[in-house]
């Protein structure tokens, strides 16, 4: 069969939780909106909060702002078409739209992975090399580490991209996931992925493997010089600062990695989407509870704002 013949698909159909029962398709989706507006609420505010409180103005802060807007748009790429494929019989994504989704979430998901590396850096610095903390890490130095974070996800995720989307799909178009996902794509492919998958755990091992490195050198050194803190409040005040980032990690790696390092193994459509699910929904959901409430400087900051909101629609001052 010809390359033209065989890639004969112009849309996908995600099955997404076609498969459950009615009860519970109106439980997920109650869910997923839900999870969608704490997202947008929670992150939107931490955005919001850094921008307008002027002792927030610092790299830690800078980061977080930045990461908060990673998981908005993390989100976002996949949670509105989950809400419209549960309210409508369709459920057809078209072949270019399947693209632009798979593209964009790559991307998001591998400059996240980069970002928490230089996040654990910030930290770094912060504890270990605190004389030269505002010297290092500038205004310019921020931008410059978070722009190479999105061109180091833009070109991984475009080498992917063209590499998944060029092979020849003629069977089946029904994707057994609620998004374009590079493993139920692989699935669906009529010939041998075996390159393919050896390129995603490449792709994974340096977009997601080596700022993993990152984070463990990193903190290393921060336990050691933690260690070394002779005031039990500044071993506090240092733990304080990274146990949130720390969290972060734990749960974003421990999830995505999964999902992306066994792609030779056989796992069931069930647990994958459910592992999706905790790493597209439920992580940026509760990402803001994690960073603000473990934070007296943020938790003040948002205080400070949210009263202020009331005095502002209104058009009151004081």
């Amino acid at each position: 069969m010809g390359r033209d013949s065989q890639t004969n698909i112009t849309e996908f159909f995600l099955l997404g939780f076609s498969d459950l029962s009615l009860s519970l398709q109106a439980t997920l989706f109650t869910f997923f909106l839900t999870s969608y507006i704490l997202t947008l609420v929670g992150n939107g505010l931490i955005i919001l909060t850094v921008s307008l409180e002027p002792l927030l103005q610092t790299p830690m802060y800078f980061f977080l702002r930045n990461l908060s807007f990673h998981e908005l748009c993390f989100t976002t790429v996949t949670v509105p078409k989950v809400l419209e494929n549960f309210l409508t019989e369709e459920r057809s994504i078209s072949f270019v739209s399947c693209i632009t989704q798979m593209f964009i979430f790559f991307t998001i998901g591998v400059s996240e992975c980069v970002f928490l590396g230089v996040m654990a850096l910030d930290r770094y610095m912060a504890i270990c090399q605190p004389l030269r903390y505002t010297s290092v890490m500038n205004t310019k130095m921020c931008y410059q580490l978070t722009s190479g974070s999105w061109v180091i996800g833009s070109l991984v995720s475009l080498g992917q991209t063209s590499f998944i989307f060029s092979l020849p799909y003629c069977g089946s178009n029904r994707i057994a996931h609620f998004f374009c996902d590079i493993p139920p794509l692989l699935s669906l492919a009529c010939t041998n992925t075996f390159i393919n998958k050896l390129s995603v755990f490449i792709a994974c091992m340096c977009g997601a493997g080596l700022p993993f490195l990152l984070i463990l050198c990193s903190y290393i050194n921060i336990l050691n010089s933690i260690l070394h803190i002779h005031s039990a409040e500044g071993r506090h005040k240092a733990l304080s600062t990274c146990s949130s980032h720390l969290v972060s990690v734990i749960l974003f790696y421990g999830t995505a990695m999964f999902t992306y390092l066994r792609l030779g193994t056989h796992g069931s459509d069930e647990n994958d989407r459910m592992i999706s699910l905790f790493y597209c929904i439920v992580i940026p959901t509760i990402n803001p509870l994690i960073y603000s409430l473990r934070n007296k400087e943020m938790k003040a900051a948002l205080r400070k704002l949210i009263l202020k909101i009331p005095i502002r629609i209104t058009g009151y001052t004081y």
